[in-house]
């Protein structure tokens, strides 16, 4: 099931957003102070897009709330749903902006992001892209598209747009996003039987690591169609090929002058190798790490605690 994590930041987004969870709150039958009320499954059946239910039975919404100052966060712990929110979801300066841009985006603002906004994997967002039915338009006409065959087009190497066989990596997440007139249903179990075809090349230390999502609208010209997105390892193999390449030419300095003779220096070329070292080393790290590898407290470990279960696919409001 996909999760909505809500960031409210500021007075107003923590205003609108405190009356957000009292409509949220009534229409899930949840009191208060994060406990459910009724008999009525269909009620509660979604709750978890919103909230996270922890082992005491309690659902605390899946939130994060930002402010320059503490006092939108004081008025938000002496209002009523003072006991819902994790106080670990509270993030906040000490110094208002004074309506102020400049230092809410620049100086004080810029701090808090990283407290507020975490990225497991900053430097590995170079993804697979797929996509399908990749059929020309004269046989088009002749050939019907199923969801089966959609996801298994998107997922052939043949049709990644980059040259690279994820078969020679581990997704670390990826996203299929489905448009045409089909039932959700079909797309979850097409999914579902596709990674577990696939289970070898998916890490098995990120939960719920593949994402779907449907749009009813068929593209221009097609009843149905398929993208996917990746973020596999096995990209690694075009930094490696292109790392190569340019060894082979930086060593015979071949058209280095074109480029010197513009302002650029040497270094900046050895420094850029050495980056691409870095980043190639980095893909193998994760393609090799098991969960005991993993640090989960700095990656997910605090979110997970807080309710702000934040999925590696992304979610519906998502990627």
């Amino acid at each position: 099931m996909p999760e909505i994590v809500q960031i409210q930041v500021g007075q107003c987004g923590n205003q609108i957003g405190t009356a957000f969870w009292q409509t949220i709150l009534g229409e899930h039958g949840i009191d208060n102070d994060g406990i459910y009320h009724g008999d009525n499954e269909e009620r509660i059946a979604r709750a978890n897009v919103y909230f996270h239910e922890n082992a005491g039975r309690k659902y605390v919404p899946r939130v994060v709330l930002v402010d320059l100052e503490p006092g939108t966060m004081d008025a938000v712990r002496a209002s009523p749903l003072a006991r819902l929110f994790r106080p670990d979801n509270f993030v906040f300066g000490q110094s208002s902006a004074a309506n102020n841009w400049a230092k809410g985006h620049y100086t004080e603002g810029a701090e808090l992001v990283d407290d507020a906004v975490d990225v497991p994997f900053p430097r590995l967002h170079f993804f697979l892209v797929g996509f399908a039915p990749l059929t020309s338009r004269q046989s088009f006409a002749f050939r019907s598209s199923t969801v089966a065959s959609l996801t298994q087009q998107m997922m052939d190497p043949q049709n990644m747009m980059a040259d690279s066989d994820f078969r020679n990596g581990r997704f670390l997440t990826c996203s299929a996003i489905f448009r045409g007139k089909i039932a959700g249903k079909e797309v979850e179990e097409q999914m579902r039987r596709t990674q577990d075809r696939n289970s070898a090349y998916f890490v098995d230390w990120i939960p719920n690591n593949v994402q779907s999502s449907l749009c009813s609208v068929p593209p221009k010209g097609l009843n149905m169609s398929s993208t996917f997105v990746g973020n596999s390892t096995a990209i690694q193999e075009i930094f490696k090929r292109v790392g190569d390449q340019f060894q082979a030419m930086f060593r015979r300095k071949a058209f280095l002058h074109w480029y010197t003779g513009e302002g650029m220096d040497e270094m900046e070329f050895t420094e850029s190798e050495s980056n691409l070292n870095d980043l190639v080393a980095e893909y193998q790290q994760y393609q090799d790490a098991t969960a005991d590898d993993v640090d989960f407290d700095e990656h997910w470990g605090r979110d997970e605690e807080a309710g702000v279960d934040e999925k590696a696919g992304g979610r519906t409001e998502h990627q």
